[in-house]
Formats: structure tokens, sequence, C-alpha cells
């Protein structure tokens, strides 16, 4: 089967891929409000990722959600790097997961748990 990994972009990513073969294959969601780049992915990757990210999982779409925040940036910055969006950009990112799961530990101290009320 085949699973998806989506990267939101902003204004700034959107100029780092601008004029690439990757720029043509931007997708839109939310009513073409959002832009983003689907990389595809295979059982090996899928499983790779889920075992390298307790948050993430897989939701209806058979996409991959819920990876941490640094390891979208990193898999960005590979894709703008390699000018792909090949399995292989993943694979280039988890070969630095310890680097990725160390940014990772961090975000839990910049992002502050939301305040849920009760009543």
């Amino acid at each position: 089967m085949e699973y998806t990994v989506e990267v939101f972009l902003d204004d700034y990513r959107l100029e780092k891929i601008k004029g690439s073969a990757v720029e043509s294959k931007i997708e839109t969601a939310f009513g073409g409000e959002l832009k983003l780049l689907k990389v595809k992915v295979g059982e090996e990757v899928k499983n790779d990722l889920l075992k390298a990210f307790e948050t993430a999982r897989i939701d209806s779409r058979a996409c991959i959600t819920d990876t941490p925040v640094a390891f979208k940036r990193a898999l960005f910055e590979e894709i703008a790097k390699q000018k792909s969006l090949g399995e292989e950009v993943v694979k280039a990112v988890l070969a630095r997961i310890d680097e990725i799961k160390e940014l990772a530990a961090k975000e839990s101290d910049f992002l502050p748990a939301p305040e849920i009320e009760t009543e």
C-alpha cells in the first residue's frame, strides 16, 4: 500500500522551491487556502516513521500525520535540496533520525499545552 506525508508550504518555502520541478507538484487543500506537497512512501518507510515517532499515526486518507515539527522541517529542507518528492527524501531524513528526535524532544518545551475548559 502507498502512504503519503504532507508538507505544508508558506511563502518562505514556496520561494525556496520556485522554478524547480517540485513547484509543479504543489497541491491545495481547504478550498485552495493551503498549499502542500505530498511525498509518497511504501510500507517499509511507513513502518520506520511509525517506529521513530510515537505520536505518528495514519489517518483515513493513508496519510502519515502527527509527526514532529522538526521532522517536517527537515523533510522540507531535504525536498528543496534534492528537488524531489520521492521516497528517498524521507529516507535521507530518517538517516538523521537521532538529530531529528533530539530537536523534536525540545518541541514540548516551546509549545505550551492548550488550555481546555472542562465546564
